[in-house]
């Protein structure tokens, strides 16, 4: 079976930075797989709570993570803070693709890249809705910070 590759993308327009936990390592020493998901999960909610949304109601509709990719570039270790970067792209009717790298801070290691698929959500039906229009507005103005 052929490995996964993810290409990032050209820029970023959200960081964050979070540390890892003794909580957060394996019997191995490094980030453990599952808590990595924990980790760029926190940065997800963290970049909708940068744009005013949680992701119960971004503009009136909950999401939903309908896949996500997630390729290692190097181990994490306790102690250290990671650099979690975020961007909004591939969108279609329903959602798009938050791709994310995540490094750390003190060397710069790549330690982490992939995506989320953000699915919206209609909450009285429990299905599949557009994007909302004002969503899509405000992440076209996003300034691009690399």
């Amino acid at each position: 079976m052929s490995r996964i590759q993810f290409a990032l993308p050209q820029g970023f327009v959200f960081a964050t930075e979070i540390q890892i936990y003794i909580s957060h390592v394996n019997q191995g020493g490094h980030l453990d797989n599952a808590q990595l998901l924990t980790l760029v999960s926190e940065a997800r909610v963290r970049f909708f709570k940068s744009l005013g949304w949680r992701e119960s109601d971004v503009a009136g509709c909950p999401i939903v993570v309908g896949d996500l990719v997630a390729q290692y570039k190097s181990e994490g270790f306790h102690g250290e803070t990671m650099r979690v970067r975020m961007v909004p792209q591939d969108f279609n009717r329903y959602g798009f693709d938050l791709a994310y790298c995540m490094d750390c801070v003190d060397t710069g290691r790549e330690v982490a890249r992939g995506k989320i698929g953000i699915v919206f959500i209609d909450r009285a039906t429990r299905k599949v809705a557009p994007v909302p229009p004002v969503f899509l507005e405000q992440v076209a103005g996003l300034p691009n910070l690399s």
